[in-house]
């Protein structure tokens, strides 16, 4: 018979993920909120976006269980500096494997774990940029371009992540696209949007499957596909900031499926 931690990796589709660990929430002492939900779904959006080479079930099973030790109301700083290795611990205890775990305790850099796992990088990003997001007590959230400075230059400045400039042309793309027929608004305010018009975490999940999801995936494909066909065709749009060679490099590495690549091997 399937321990939990088995259940959970075995499951790949990520609502049916979610709803499990819904239901783990409510036996055990653990954050599970829509704020978990709001990070997860943007790791999604960058790996599906990008076409990360990484088990993305791995990832967002990660970022699902990061936070579990996390507290939801104003915590002191030694808690704030130990949630993460206390959920590693906590997660070696239900069946979760020595190497999820240190993906969870590497979503922030207290516990000071090295070498890092390449999935923690990207449980990192979203973690940070998603919480940058949404609304705090003291504060209001960020807009997208606020929060990627602040991670660039703030949060992470000194500090090596391996997908950090993926992720800042990631969220530049990303706000190209606009949802809605008559109102159009970008991907990460109707996302934010969902979120704070729901009433609770089993809501903002079937909410975001019902609603953003299936939108979403659909201007993905077409956001990517333009992509392709203005490098490939050295297309110039005057109304669009171009990007450097570096960073466009960087994104058609990610975004090119592997028969693209041979062809272009083969040239």
């Amino acid at each position: 018979m399937e321990n939990f931690a088995e259940y959970m990796l075995n499951e790949k589709d990520l609502v049916a993920k979610m709803e499990i660990e819904y239901y783990l929430s409510k036996k055990q002492d653990i954050l599970f909120d829509k704020s978990v939900v709001f990070k997860t779904e943007i790791a999604k959006l960058f790996m599906d976006f990008m076409e990360i080479e990484v088990d993305k079930n791995l990832v967002l099973t990660a970022c699902l269980l990061c936070n579990c030790k996390k507290s939801d109301s104003p915590q002191e700083l030694e808690k704030i500096h130990s949630y993460a290795k206390e959920g590693a611990e906590y997660l070696k205890t239900i069946g979760f494997g020595r190497r999820i775990c240190k993906i969870c305790e590497e979503v922030n850099r207290y516990s000071k774990s090295s070498p890092r796992e390449k999935e923690s990088d990207i449980v990192e990003l979203a973690d940070q940029f998603g919480g940058m997001l949404l609304d705090r007590v003291e504060r209001k959230g960020f807009d997208s371009e606020e929060a990627i400075v602040l991670l660039e230059y703030r949060n992470l400045k000194d500090k090596y992540n391996r997908y950090l400039e993926t992720f800042i042309a990631f969220v530049k793309e990303i706000n190209e696209i606009k949802l809605g027929d008559k109102f159009k608004i970008g991907v990460f305010t109707k996302l934010k949007k969902i979120h704070d018009s729901s009433s609770d975490v089993k809501e903002f999940i079937k909410n975001i499957a019902k609603d953003f999801d299936p939108v979403v995936g659909r201007e993905i494909e077409k956001s990517r596909k333009r992509i392709k066909e203005e490098i490939f065709n050295e297309t110039k749009n005057p109304n669009r900031a171009l990007f450097s060679a570096e960073t466009t490099k960087k994104i058609m590495g990610h975004i090119l499926t592997k028969e693209e690549k041979f062809t272009q091997n083969e040239e």
